[in-house]
């Protein structure tokens, strides 16, 4: 069948497109004609004649039950690829400004500016404006031309778009309304997930865009794309909000799909980033307003072997402003289409259904009223799980490619280089233990050896090769390593684990199982936000075993023989003990950052710095620590994670706020912090105490810098 979505009133268009009206022979002969290059065929589940008819009193009856059948299914696969029947935009318009959200939001606008007929009407005309300004403008033959567009540019751009568990989104395609939400890595990901779900036979979702890409030229094609534009807040302008949720509301109503980013913004650093809660909200909202259609979420991780926007990320993380995207921008990224970026891989989670979330969050929610402004302490709760379960959804679907791989080894050397040998050795002791303790059940992992992977990762030219008598050395380019830690971080979740066992033994030549689940329990809940680790607390004792058991395996620790539970770190000389210490070195910088929080909190005192005050200290000594250590990627300093680090502390109990806004801690953090003892060498913790000595004085001066620095 023709997959064009019947919208505007155009001649050309009701011949010539499949649409939701009655067709005739010759309209159907005209179809044929014009778009038999363009037919899908999808063969559904088999149905059982003899079961549907066998409670049929005669054949009559039979007859219509299976032709009822057959229409409710024809009619589900036809939505699938085509969407739902779809009014012309400046009916959306018109349709939007006629609820009544709308008209009270527009009447309080004009009560606040005077009231009169020429105040309501002005009102009115921004709201038109507003909706005009968010709402898509679906075109077929704009996706067309897109789709041909885009393979071209794929072919240009990459070795190949690698997909998995698609059969997921068309699983739950026929009775749900879809909500895409995959990470955001790049500007690549809308553009990429639209053509799979295009080329896969499937409706392309409806993109909820930032209004900074609603650019001249840009943002029209965007729109005809189906995206659909809004602003970054609401804050202060009601009539917006309203306009927007409107919006929102019909084409969730009407069985879209959708698609946003959880994250809000792309990561400069590769890993997720916190759910923010804006779209989830209004999209429940839609739903508890119109519970008729069930909502499902899908979580899609999107992984790339080299990044197009990569070293504007370092740039801004080194402390650069970000980069306005305009038209000129635009063209001169052109020029990056001569460059090989690898393969991407787009890989689809478990789906989420929103309203067993709800129910978990408060099982009476079928049975609430409307909600009003204020919300509920159970409808903040669910927000909070729903965004949670999406970044365990889109971590738990990570694909380990060879880049990944390469990047998480050469990293963990002091110079980013290591012997031929011995970087294949450790790339395929990451592939036994990634084979052997998958992190979820859909995450992939390349099928290329270590040898394979160098020389993938030589070809793309990420790693060069420095002949050597004893052996060929292999190492970064100078300019690709800090661009490799994003790739690192891509899949970081995935060892975090292991690594953090392998980071005591560092430490501790042997260790007990009490012991390792003890010191592992203490910095797992921190591990856990900073990376969105899929293992509740209760599960982690599973999971710990079962890595310890890997390792064994591998012979990466040895189980004491004469002492049942007490775990062996290799012997000092070994090449496992060298395995095992690089695979530590993974997650060693975390701890580190961990540590400088706790000692600089530790070292002012209870009660004498706030929140955004200890973030601004970390911040600043963890850049000075990267300038005079070996942790020089610039993702070792980002707020962000310290942000992170200073909400879980509070969340665990660890730290509260007093009435003034500073940060209050017992005993118990102290101890925390003397624990840092397992896990980091003398030296490094000697360095992180040392540097943490500042007085008020100078913490003043520094945050008044970072102050005046973040104004400019």
């Amino acid at each position: 069948m023709g997959r064009t979505p019947d919208k505007e009133s155009s001649i050309w268009k009701l011949i010539f497109s499949e649409s939701w009206s009655p067709r005739g022979s010759l309209r159907q002969l005209f179809t044929i004609l014009l778009h038999g290059r363009n037919t899908l065929v999808r063969f559904g589940q088999p149905l059982s004649l003899r079961e549907l008819a066998a409670d049929a009193e005669d054949d009559e009856r039979a007859i219509r039950k299976v032709s009822r059948v057959l229409r409710v299914h024809f009619r589900q696969q036809r939505e699938m690829a085509i969407g739902p029947d779809l009014s012309h935009r400046r009916t959306q318009v018109e349709g939007i400004l006629d609820t009544d959200s709308v008209k009270a939001a527009i009447a309080a606008l004009a009560a606040e500016q005077g009231g009169g007929a020429t105040a309501m009407r002005r009102a009115e005309e921004k709201a038109r404006h507003y909706a005009w300004e968010i709402a898509a403008d679906y075109s077929y033959p704009v996706v067309r031309v897109f789709h041909r567009f885009l393979t071209w540019v794929w072919t240009r751009l990459y070795d190949g778009v690698e997909l998995g568990n698609f059969d997921t989104v068309t699983g739950v395609a026929p009775d749900h309304e879809i909500i895409y939400v995959p990470c955001h890595r790049s500007h690549i990901d809308y553009l990429l997930l639209s053509y799979i779900v295009y080329q896969q036979g499937l409706m392309i979702p409806h993109i909820a865009a930032g209004a900074n890409l609603n650019l001249p030229i840009v943002g029209g094609i965007l729109r005809r794309g189906g995206a659909f534009f809004l602003r970054r807040s609401f804050k202060g302008n009601p009539l917006y909000g309203a306009v927007f949720n409107e919006y929102l509301h019909m084409v969730i109503a009407k069985g879209f799909p959708i698609e946003y980013f959880v994250e809000g913004g792309r990561s400069r650093t590769g890993r997720l980033l916190q759910p923010r809660p804006g779209m989830l909200a209004m999209t429940v909202q839609s739903y508890l307003r119109d519970s008729s259609r069930p909502i499902v979420f899908l979580p899609v991780y999107i992984g790339y072997e080299k990044l197009f926007e990569g070293r504007s990320y370092v740039g801004e993380l080194m402390g650069k402003p970000k980069q306005k995207e305009s038209l000129f921008n635009l063209l001169m990224s052109v020029r990056e289409l001569k460059k090989n970026f690898g393969k991407v891989h787009v890989n689809f989670g478990e789906p989420i259904k929103l309203a067993e979330v709800l129910a978990e969050a408060h099982p009476d929610w079928r049975q609430e009223p409307p909600l009003g402004e204020s919300r509920p302490a159970w409808f903040s709760q669910g927000i909070k799980q729903l965004g949670n379960r999406i970044a365990d959804g889109i971590n738990s679907a990570a694909v380990a490619n060879p880049v990944n791989l390469v990047s998480l080894a050469l990293l963990a050397t002091p110079r980013h280089a290591m012997d031929e040998d011995q970087l294949v050795s450790q790339l395929d002791g990451y592939r036994r233990l990634l084979s052997a303790v998958p992190y979820a059940g859909r995450a992939r992992l390349t099928a290329l050896d270590g040898r394979a992977m160098v020389a993938h990762c030589e070809k793309l030219r990420l790693i060069q090769r420095h002949p050597h008598a004893l052996g060929d050395v292999l190492h970064f380019y100078p300019e690709d390593a800090v661009l490799c830690s994003y790739m690192r971080n891509n899949v970081l979740h995935c060892v975090a684990i292991p690594a953090l066992i392998a980071c005591l033994f560092s430490r501790n030549a042997s260790l007990s199982r009490e012991q390792l689940a003890n010191l592992t329990r203490t910095v797992y809940p921190f591990l856990r936000a900073e990376l969105f680790l899929r293992w509740e607390e209760e599960e982690l004792g599973g999971a710990l075993d079962a890595y310890l058991a890997a390792l064994v395996e591998m012979g990466w620790l040895a189980e004491s023989t004469g002492r049942e539970g007490i775990y062996n770190a290799p012997n000092l000389n070994s090449d496992e003990y060298a395995q095992l210490m690089l695979l530590g070195n993974a997650v060693r910088p975390a701890l580190v950052r961990y540590f400088i929080s706790l000692s600089v909190l530790t070292q002012q005192g209870s009660g004498a710095v706030s929140a955004d005050e200890l973030e601004g200290l970390c911040h600043l000594l963890a850049q000075r620590m990267s300038l005079l250590r070996e942790f020089n990627a610039p993702e070792f300093f980002d707020r962000a994670i310290f942000r992170t680090f200073i909400a879980t502390l509070k969340q665990n109990g660890l730290a509260a706020e007093d009435e003034a806004g500073k940060l209050t801690f017992d005993a118990k953090l102290r101890n925390a912090a003397a624990e840092s003892r397992y896990v980091l060498s003398p030296d490094v913790r000697q360095s992180v105490l040392h540097l943490t000595r500042i007085d008020r004085g100078t913490m003043e001066q520094a945050l008044a810098r970072l102050a005046a620095k973040g104004k400019a």
